[in-house]
């Protein structure tokens, strides 16, 4: 590729990725800013699972709740049920692929806390089954996806962040971006009560 492809593609995927960050919807964030703090300040913790790209966004968001987003204050718990080699390759040998998650809301799972699902797709088996079972445990639900309002994902979650776009590349950087606003405001909400 000669470089003024490469500048105009370039260009192109910035302002794409620009593009997709604005459709999503400025109050679902805050709202679900305010139901994680909440869960925080109520003795909950924070699941997030997702598959391939999705599961690199739930191991990142986890990170910044655990660790810090940009202020200093107590650790945040939150458990990306996608990092545990052994236990996914167990339960997805045992009972397969589709109950990795599943497995991992039944054994760390409380009434209060939440899990956030991610998927592009909106449509991820593995995803839905940790979604449905969250749901009957009482466990707060929220789901990052992609342009397709009607996902099976996206009618179970008590609360849904979408971006309307069907490029998957974009819908990942927008999902970033959410997340790491989601982050910070959870933070400034609890940095009276969660200080170092």
């Amino acid at each position: 590729m000669n470089s003024d492809h490469a500048r105009k593609l370039v260009i192109k995927s910035l302002k794409d990725s620009e593009e997709a960050i604005k459709t999503v919807d400025v109050t679902k964030i805050m709202e679900i800013a305010q139901v994680i703090a909440a869960c925080y300040k109520n003795g909950g913790k924070i699941m997030l699972c997702g598959n391939g790209g999705s599961a690199s966004q739930a191991q990142h968001l986890a990170a910044e709740l655990v660790c810090k987003f940009r202020l200093k204050r107590k650790a945040l718990s939150a458990l990306a049920l996608t990092t545990d080699a052994s236990i996914l390759t167990a339960q997805a040998n045992d009972n397969g692929f589709e109950t990795v998650f599943e497995r991992q809301v039944e054994a760390h799972g409380r009434k209060g806390d939440a899990l956030i699902c991610i998927s592009t797709s909106g449509q991820s088996e593995n995803v839905l089954r940790a979604l449905l079972l969250a749901k009957k445990k009482g466990i707060i639900t929220v789901a990052f996806v992609g342009n397709n309002r009607n996902s099976r994902i996206a009618t179970v979650a008590d609360h849904r962040l979408f971006v309307m776009s069907g490029d998957t590349p974009r819908v990942q950087e927008a999902h970033l971006a959410a997340g790491h606003v989601i982050c910070d405001l959870v933070e400034k909400e609890l940095a009276t009560s969660f200080k170092a």
